[in-house]
């Protein structure tokens, strides 16, 4: 059956189809338009595990979300699929996991990779398949990228989507960041791992295409991470008791989002931490933090990037970690849902 007839042949309204990918729609990578990459990687998390069955989960969540979107009419059709979990990935995850967490507990117990054998040899292994982690997904997305897809990834950890933003700084000759996050994720090689989930922001500086990152809703963070967001004309933060404040004193979150657009060149990539979020949202996620946003203002905020006219060049959800029930991955379900239509509409995607 090709794309046409499978459009023609799909009822919305019905339960979702486990026979079809992502939100049970009848598209297949090779027919979306925007194609999404799994990451099951959580090696270097240093709190709480469980970020690697994020994609997965969300995946099987995602055939409960309706798919009806109020803004943006057969929003279904605008094709949207995922790529399967990547098994090497998941399999490199599991044992360099358990290796980290050897790692993390001896380093919590004052020993250090430069005066422990053992810390030297699980950091060096853990570093090179991170960096081969983030080649193989820059390698799949230029892939996709050269197919004329929109490419967005599910994590694991906030580590994760590195590969991506490489691989659109090969298309893009300049674009900003825009962070939604509880963390700054500003640590220079945290822990000692190079490519750690607390230093994605940092490693992102490090790619010259990257004019601006722009983050939203910090509120948590180290006296380190404050003097590099201080000493950077790069870098623009809205810290979460900042933004509170405004409201309290009454100013509206339109004008705040007005005010955190204003700051974000043309071209943005969109790079959200589950965090970000009010953790009665995503209490499961691996570093939950009190404070937050409500799912709709995240969502108003991106309308509004829409409605400046500038482009969502591509995203990431991550630091999802499912719990005893879905709830966490219905959330991120329905995040992803709404996003993935929205940047599709912010490239000229049209309904299929």
């Amino acid at each position: 059956m090709n794309t046409k007839e499978s459009i023609n042949n799909f009822n919305p309204n019905d339960i979702g189809s486990a026979d079809n990918n992502i939100f049970g729609l009848p598209f297949t990578p090779a027919n979306a338009s925007l194609v999404i990459i799994p990451v099951p990687w959580e090696v270097t998390v240093s709190y709480t595990a469980g970020t690697a069955k994020g994609p997965e989960a969300i995946y099987e969540a995602s055939y409960q979300v309706d798919l009806y979107d109020p803004f943006i009419q057969d929003a279904w059709k605008l094709g949207i699929s995922m790529l399967p979990v990547n098994k090497e990935i998941k399999t490199m995850n599991n044992k360099l996991r358990k290796k980290a967490e050897k790692y993390i507990e001896l380093y919590a117990g004052g020993k250090t990779a430069k005066k422990n054998g053992e810390m030297k040899s699980i950091k060096k292994e853990i570093d090179t398949a991170c960096h081969e982690m983030n080649a193989e997904i820059k390698k799949q997305a230029i892939k996709q990228m050269n197919k004329g897809k929109i490419v967005a990834l599910l994590g694991g950890d906030h580590s994760a989507p590195l590969g991506l933003m490489q691989a659109l700084a090969s298309k893009h000759e300049s674009f900003g960041i825009l962070q939604i996050d509880a963390h700054a994720d500003l640590r220079d090689a945290y822990e000692g791992f190079e490519f750690s989930h607390a230093s994605i922001m940092f490693n992102a500086l490090k790619i010259p295409q990257v004019s601006k990152l722009v983050q939203v809703g910090i509120r948590d963070y180290c006296e380190d991470e404050k003097n590099v967001i201080d000493s950077s004309d790069r870098i623009q933060t809205f810290f979460d008791s900042d933004i509170k404040k405004q409201q309290f004193d009454g100013k509206t979150w339109k004008d705040i989002c007005d005010q955190i657009i204003s700051t974000l060149p043309y071209k943005i990539y969109l790079s959200i931490d589950i965090d970000g979020l009010d953790p009665k949202l995503c209490p499961n996620t691996g570093t939950p933090v009190p404070g937050g946003f409500e799912f709709e203002q995240i969502i108003y905020l991106i309308q509004k990037i829409l409605e400046s006219k500038k482009q969502l060049i591509g995203f990431d959800i991550n630091e999802v970690a499912p719990g005893k029930d879905e709830w966490d991955a219905n959330v991120a379900a329905r995040l992803l849902y709404k996003v993935a239509n929205m940047c599709l509409i912010s490239n000229g995607i049209l309904v299929k």
